[in-house]
């Protein structure tokens, strides 16, 4: 097989009963409970993508000098599988097919063609169908890649492996939503032109852990970064993009242009706003204006939005010489129609104009 998937599907020796499977789910947390099955692929460049399985989720048995461990040629993509009133939905699978190849190429690692990539997940999704939680839970899904090839040398492996695992999730915050706050930080960027910033590589979130611990340790949720040159322009949370809704009914967000991973969350939010009388600008913004627009009014809302929390009002900004809030320091009435309209269309309970909900079948 080249670059075609034909799934064999290897029967589970011991699946979880309903039972444990019910306890688990009761409280999972995010990311700490994981489905019963993946899907692998290994991909060669004699052979390309071949020896696609289904199998009982299990550990890797990969060689010590496995490429990945040494030059960290590893990406990634995360995205939700949810249980709807018409069947079980996708939201937008083919955004990540196509980001996951375009942090390929910028990783030297082969592309996942899309058609393989959505069969993947979909298998993933049907097999493990009873891993979606009911309610305002989802099934988390996490497509990754890594090149497993033994050798010391610095070039591209010539041997990678796709794997997708699926981890039930319940809500991003307990209790109904919250606003977040936020800590800029003085001392890291996250990125720099000509850098891996619009990849989704693994390594980009290991050099953010430590901004990240800094924010957890002066009362924060999440860290802003700034940009690399003037570490002025804000660019991106940790984990999620950022938009700042103005007083004229202006949506403001940093422009992608390489060191902003173009979230697939950010890029509907977009639209929806456009499609809400709201006008979208996708221009820099710097933190002296962030604060300065707070502190007069004219900043009334922001958020950050991605996959897992979907979208969270910003209440407070935290840096080392002071703070500032934002609006009310709570959801602002943009931020929660704006989630709203995009939680309605993932679960199926607002039209889909777009096309963007795909039905596993």
């Amino acid at each position: 097989m080249t670059d075609k998937a034909s799934i064999k599907h290897i029967k589970h020796p011991s699946p979880t009963s309903p039972e444990q499977r019910a306890a688990l789910m009761q409280n999972p947390g995010f990311g700490k409970v994981f489905s019963d099955h993946m899907v692998t692929m290994k991909w060669t460049a004699e052979k390309g993508w071949h020896d696609a399985e289904i199998k009982a989720r299990a550990p890797f048995s990969i060689d010590p000098a496995a490429a990945v461990l040494h030059y960290a040629q590893e990406i990634f993509e995360g995205m939700k599988a949810y249980r709807t009133k018409d069947g079980i939905a996708l939201f937008r699978p083919e955004e990540n097919a196509r980001r996951l190849a375009m942090s390929a190429e910028r990783m030297a690692m082969p592309a996942v063609p899309e058609d393989l990539f959505i069969e993947a997940v979909e298998t993933l999704v049907r097999t493990d169908a009873d891993w979606i939680p009911d309610g305002d839970g989802s099934l988390y899904l996490r497509p990754f890649m890594f090149a497993s090839e033994a050798f010391l040398g610095v070039r591209p492996a010539s041997e990678y492996i796709f794997c997708v695992i699926a981890s039930p999730v319940g809500a991003y915050f307990k209790g109904g939503y919250k606003a977040v706050t936020v800590w800029v930080s003085d001392d890291y960027t996250r990125a720099a032109p000509g850098g891996t910033g619009a990849a989704k590589c693994g390594g980009n979130y290991a050099a953010s852990l430590i901004a990240q611990a800094e924010a957890t340790k002066n009362g924060c949720d999440q860290v802003v970064f700034l940009d690399a040159a003037e570490h002025r322009w804000v660019e991106e949370l940790g984990g999620m993009n950022v938009c700042f809704v103005m007083d004229d009914g202006t949506l403001i967000t940093p422009p992608l242009g390489g060191t902003i991973l173009p979230g697939i969350t950010r890029n509907s939010i977009l639209k929806l706003a456009q499609e809400a009388g709201l006008k979208v600008e996708e221009k820099p913004y710097s933190i002296e204006q962030w604060r300065k627009d707070a502190e007069s009014g004219k900043l009334r809302e922001a958020f950050a939005c991605g996959t897992a929390a979907v979208v969270a009002g910003i209440g407070a900004v935290r840096f080392r010489d002071g703070s500032f809030s934002i609006g009310n320091s709570g959801d602002g009435e943009v931020t929660a129609r704006l989630r709203a309209d995009l939680v309605g269309i993932q679960r199926g309970n607002a039209a889909d104009k777009h096309g963007w909900v795909r039905l596993v079948k």
